[in-house]
């Protein structure tokens, strides 16, 4: 559905974007990640149209991003990061305004303006003008005028920007759902939302791609060295000698919390010793209280690809 080759954008002596290529298939959800000035939106606008390729080319659904303008718009949905309103008109006069601009029959408006109403919360104030809404709302009113004409690609820069937790969860739920039938391209800072939302995951920064892959392929691929949570009941002591003798083991972080001691063990390799310090507790007599591996979180992988180390590294 989108097929990027080689793209470049420079702006000036700046490349915002460098020499990347990706494809996104039809039906998939990608989470497109990076730090603050990493390329993402401008990526972004060049996948909409807004800002030409320097280098390369972008194609969409066979289009061509510099010769078919027109026609790319009319299948995408875009939400750019600085929501596009007119604070003087009221929801329900803005949305009528989308769609005339998108020349849509009055039928489809009407169809179309009842269902992104409903979906995106916006019923209670379709008569309110849009200066005299929170944030929140003013992103859903957002998202409704990208979704308004049932775009085949929907392209979402921070959409859940300014909103509330329950509010997020449902964003979260309508994206997994308009994945099952659209190509939607996902940019945001709250990773578990990235987690739960999409099939696969492009990491960028400094312009240059760094990762690419399922949630769950990148938190494998950069688990390293394994962190264990080890709670036993007493303030410990003597418990942090005798964890030193499973081999490999070594403490990290030691903790009393009112009757029972928390331990933060690091591992190398990828070993399980967690039978190992379950025996030692009942040797010893311990009273347990906790004993689980915490797994990689995608914010881990995040953190190593996107850091001042990693681009020293990666320039090295």
């Amino acid at each position: 559905m989108i097929n990027v080759d080689r793209l470049t954008k420079t702006f000036g002596l700046e490349r915002a974007v460098d020499d990347i290529s990706f494809e996104v298939e039809r039906g998939e959800v990608l989470g497109f990640l990076g730090p603050n000035g990493a390329g993402k939106s401008t990526t972004m606008r060049v996948l909409t149209c807004y800002l030409p390729p320097s280098a390369g080319s972008v194609s969409i659904n066979g289009l061509d991003v510099t010769t078919d303008s027109l026609a790319i718009r009319r299948l995408i949905g875009y939400l750019p990061e600085s929501t596009p309103l007119y604070p003087d008109m009221t929801v329900r006069d803005y949305l009528r305004f989308v769609a005339a601009i998108r020349d849509m029959s009055p039928g489809d408006e009407r169809t179309r303006i009842a269902y992104v109403v409903d979906v995106c919360g916006l019923t209670g104030v379709l008569s309110k003008r849009i200066e005299t809404l929170s944030k929140g709302y003013r992103q859903r009113v957002g998202l409704a005028q990208a979704m308004l004409h049932d775009p085949e690609i929907l392209i979402l820069d921070e959409p859940t920007s300014g909103l509330d937790p329950n509010q997020i969860a449902e964003i979260r739920d309508l994206v997994k759902s308009l994945g099952q039938e659209k190509t939607v391209i996902l940019s945001t800072h709250i990773l578990p939302e990235v987690e739960a939302s999409c099939d696969r995951v492009l990491i960028i920064n400094r312009g240059k791609i760094v990762a690419d892959g399922s949630p769950e392929s990148l938190q494998a691929r950069f688990q390293g060295d394994q962190r264990l949570l080890f709670g036993v009941e007493g303030d410990g002591a003597g418990v942090e000698d005798r964890l030193r003798s499973v081999g490999g083991l070594s403490v990290l972080d030691h903790s009393v919390d009112g009757e029972s001691s928390m331990f933060t063990l690091g591992l190398t390799g990828t070993n399980d010793v967690r039978p190992d310090l379950y025996r030692l507790a009942v040797e010893n007599g311990w009273v347990l209280t906790e004993l689980h591996r915490e797994e990689a979180r995608l914010e881990d992988v995040f953190r190593q690809l996107t850091s001042e180390k990693a681009y020293s590294r990666a320039k090295a």
